[in-house]
């Protein structure tokens, strides 16, 4: 997991808690004895220890800018609807993405090719010790390099990074998710964990395309100090997690080439926060990622120049090509059903021991005393590469070979690379074969094979294609595809979630296709091989291409976009009924069961997630949020600040409060109450802080005001730029006198334009506007525009939404008064829990 091999050290002074405080999160490691404490704070709560982690979980973003006045200002220099760089970056983002592709695949496929090239005399001399022993070798360096640049360089980078990008763009901070750093140690271990022959595929590619967008679109490193002065205007939430949001559906086109997929995935998955502008943009983006993938694979083969360039093959551009398709039935809806129902329960199955392996490993890992004893995790993928060696090669040494049914192998091309490609495809172990002309001047074979190692040995890509392959309905026996099922099942889901950079899309693939042909072959066995044109559809490889798709939805949950990648991958547009069937029984039994694999990894990495609608229950009831009010799920007793401001007590809130922003309250008339002005965030307040120019001595409220503010870039920050120089600072506002009496006006920079709810506004719109504006702060006010609470991303969690509106439906004690007495232990709780952390200094919601 992505925070189980962080590392964080604990700091003792004032200035060294504050930078971790800004710059790291809870993680799932050092942050044990901690949750301890909150469990014992909150254990009169019988609820499930994975919804309590919500409580610490990671801190939340900011979509939308602040409307101040500064920022109007800044945006009166800007020239209004100027879109042509945005293109040209979305441009940009996809070739980079698209290149990036290419190069990870071709290096790839030769390790691959390199690895078994060293063991083929063995092989073929049926020397199998010697064959485990060379593969195990070669193997284990791999993954070696592909944990270390993980565990020791890149602690964000593991394992596939897709379920941190889609809290990200759900509106959690994670922390060390865009690097430099993360950049190098996904790259390296993505091609190394495939080419090691691990269970795994190449998702990764997916978060690779995420870290790109973000890079080309910020061109801004901490880590390598460079801040190009170009581009700048899209340095802010939104145009951030727009360019981010497109790199991740180019690098979804790049596992499948397929931009429309990439599109639909990034509907369908990843942003909370979406209109049709950046739907377009990220479909140009798509667009030139195939286009650059497919142009280079045009006239490369592996890195060797072979001309033909901008010439696109069909069969090179569909990664899972059939030929021939197949007349469908509608007989052949009722085995569908049969798969879609096996993929959603297969999928649920998937899906729980994935979780429960991982939680295994993290209470390992996490009982492991010393830090530097906990990155040995890498010891367990040398394990699981030692079970996946074992079952590949020694596994096929007990199948007996098999005739390949009527190859006719090159197909009118006589060429060498082509003749080793296929024999290195089909495995051929020890088995012999034997090759002559036809009559027509085409190449024939009698060539023999081995059915486990073309499952097993090669990798999942070439094994898919087998699967798929229709007209080949003997060439696979239940013997072989059981076998292989079994053990791709186990190792797949042991695999997913070690310390490489891994992914499942393939494994989820390989593992339908699997029982998919099984399924298929079953139907072969009943009816027989029809050659008819109305029985033509019983072939197991449409059905594995069926199973596919179903097991895929029933991991994923994925539905429209899982529907277009099957379609695009394979070119099969007549099974495209069957296919949408099945994944939506897939989904519809798997959610019977429990949530996808992503959300599941979501919530057991404590990153909190909103999803598109909440559901809360509880004894076995769900809760109508109709029927409940903003009140009922806010936090009272806000901490509000007054348009002018004393520079003493502000330089008090870091230390006093975790809170990430402050509603700002101000008299209309010195009889009138204090209503709500705006928000202003805690980074900001801190930016004035550190600017000593922007205080000014009291004078009336009539004649305050900031003769100098700070510009909307020094104000806007994502974190504190000089961390040493502010801590001296509020140290001597708050010690020495004289700032007692300066104070800062604060009203140039509040947020004018936010977001509010009256008090009796309705729980279900009110999540629904938090989720879909991304906010980080809802400000709660009374009919006369008073401040009585505020509502953040943590209280509408599941877990703290399900808790206070259980107690909303318990019965008040008549001393209690307005608030209920479990409602004042929980606030009480979750001070004590605040309090007790050891980086609450700059901890912000």
């Amino acid at each position: 997991m992505s925070s189980l091999f962080s590392h964080r050290t604990h700091m003792e002074n004032g200035e060294e808690e504050m930078l971790m405080a800004e710059d790291c999160r809870p993680d799932l490691i050092h942050s044990q004895d901690f949750r301890r404490q909150c469990r014992s704070s909150l254990g009169y709560y019988h609820c499930k220890e994975e919804e309590r982690e919500h409580l610490i979980a990671h801190e939340s973003l900011d979509y939308l800018p602040s409307h101040s006045s500064v920022y109007k200002k800044w945006l009166q220099e800007k020239t209004y609807r100027k879109e042509g760089d945005r293109w040209l970056l979305m441009g940009l983002i996809g070739t980079a993405v698209g290149m990036l592709g290419f190069l990870i695949h071709k290096i790839i496929d030769s390790l691959i090719k390199l690895k078994w090239d060293l063991v083929e005399n063995y092989l073929q001399d049926g020397n199998i010790h010697m064959t485990w022993l060379r593969v195990l070798g070669s193997g284990m360096a791999m993954v070696v390099l592909s944990s270390g640049s993980v565990l020791f360089f890149c602690p964000a980078g593991s394992p596939s990074g897709l379920p941190e990008i889609i809290g990200y763009l759900n509106g959690t901070s994670i922390q060390h998710l865009f690097n430099i750093k993360t950049f190098l140690g996904t790259f390296i271990s993505c091609m190394l964990a495939v080419a090691s022959g691990l269970f795994c595929g190449q998702g990764p590619m997916i978060r690779l395309g995420a870290l790109l967008g973000c890079g080309l679109s910020q061109l801004q490193s901490d880590t390598l100090g460079i801040h190009l002065p170009i581009f700048t205007r899209f340095r802010n939430s939104a145009d951030k997690c727009s360019f981010i949001t497109a790199g991740t559906g180019a690098g979804m086109a790049l596992v499948f080439r397929a931009p429309n997929s990439g599109l639909l995935f990034t509907l369908e998955k990843v942003p909370s926060f979406w209109d049709i502008r950046p739907a377009w943009q990220t479909f140009c983006c798509c667009l030139m990622t195939t286009f650059t993938t497919d142009l280079l694979s045009s006239s490369l083969y592996g890195f060797v120049y072979r001309g033909h360039f901008g010439f696109f093959e069909a069969e090179k551009r569909i990664i899972f090509w059939v030929k021939n398709l197949l007349d469908t039935n509608v007989l052949a809806f009722v085995p569908t059903i049969s798969l879609g129902m096996l993929g959603g329960l297969l999928g649920a199955l998937f899906v729980s021991l994935n979780i429960k392996i991982n939680k295994l490993r993290m209470q390992f890992f996490n009982s492991i005393p010393k830090l530097s004893l906990r990155k040995t995790s890498n010891l367990e993928t040398v394990l699981i590469l030692i079970c996946t060696t074992t079952v590949t090669v020694y596994l096929a040494y007990f199948f007996p070979c098999t005739p390949v049914m009527s190859v006719r192998n090159y197909q009118l091309r006589n060429n060498s690379g082509i003749k080793n490609q296929f024999k290195r495809e089909i495995s051929e172990y020890s088995c012999s074969s034997s090759t002559w002309i036809g009559p027509d001047g085409v190449r024939y074979s009698n060539q023999t094979f081995n059915q486990a190692a073309a499952l097993l040995v090669e990798n999942g890509k070439q094994g898919i294609t087998h699967l798929f392959k229709h007209g080949t309905h003997e060439e696979f026996g239940y013997t072989s595809l059981c076998t292989a099922l079994a053990f791709y099942f186990i190792l797949s889901c042991w695999t997913a979630g070690s310390a490489v950079a891994s992914g499942l899309v393939i494994p989820m693939l390989y593992t339908g296709a699997l029982y998919g042909r099984i399924i298929g072959l079953i139907l072969v066995s009943i009816f027989g091989v029809q050659t008819n044109e109305y029985g033509a559809w019983i072939d197991p490889g449409l059905f594995a291409a069926i199973g596919a798709a179903s097991f895929f939805s029933g991991v994923s949950r994925l539905t429209i976009c899982l529907t277009v990648i099957m379609v695009e991958i394979s070119n099969d547009v007549q099974s495209l009924l069957l296919i949408m069937l099945a994944v939506m029984v897939a989904k519809i039994v798997g959610d019977l069961f429990n949530a996808s694999l992503y959300s599941s990894l979501l919530k057991l990495k404590c990153i909190s997630y909103l999803d598109v609608e909440p559901f809360v229950r509880h004894r076995r009831k769900w809760f109508n949020l109709e029927l409940f009010s903003a009140r009922d799920v806010m936090e009272p007793g806000v901490r509000v600040l007054h348009l002018k401001e004393n520079i003493a007590s502000l330089a008090q809130l870091p230390a006093s409060t975790s809170h990430g922003g402050f509603p700002v309250v101000c008299r209309p008339k010195p009889d009138h109450a204090e209503v709500f002005q705006g928000t202003i965030k805690r980074l900001e307040l801190c930016m004035l802080l550190e600017n000593e120019h922007t205080s000014e001595p009291e004078t009336n409220d009539e004649s305050f005001s900031s003769s100098h503010p700070l510009s909307y870039e020094k104000i806007t920050v994502e974190k504190l730029p000089n961390l040493s120089r502010l801590t001296m600072l509020l140290n001597r506002y708050t010690t020495d006198p004289r700032y007692q009496q300066l104070f800062i006006n604060l009203e140039p920079y509040i947020n004018k334009s936010a977001m509010l709810v009256q008090a009796h506004f309705l729980l279900q719109r009110t999540y629904i506007i938090f989720r879909t504006l991304g906010l980080r702060h809802l400000p709660v006010v009374d009919p006369q525009n008073r401040v009585i609470g505020v509502i953040t991303r943590k209280d509408l969690m599941p877990f703290p939404l399900e808790e206070r509106l259980r107690l909303q439906l318990a019965p008040q004690s008549p001393d209690a008064g307005d608030q209920p007495l479990d409602s004042r232990l929980w606030m009480r709780s979750e001070a004590l829990l605040l309090l007790s952390e050891p980086m609450f200094f700059f901890r912000k919601k």
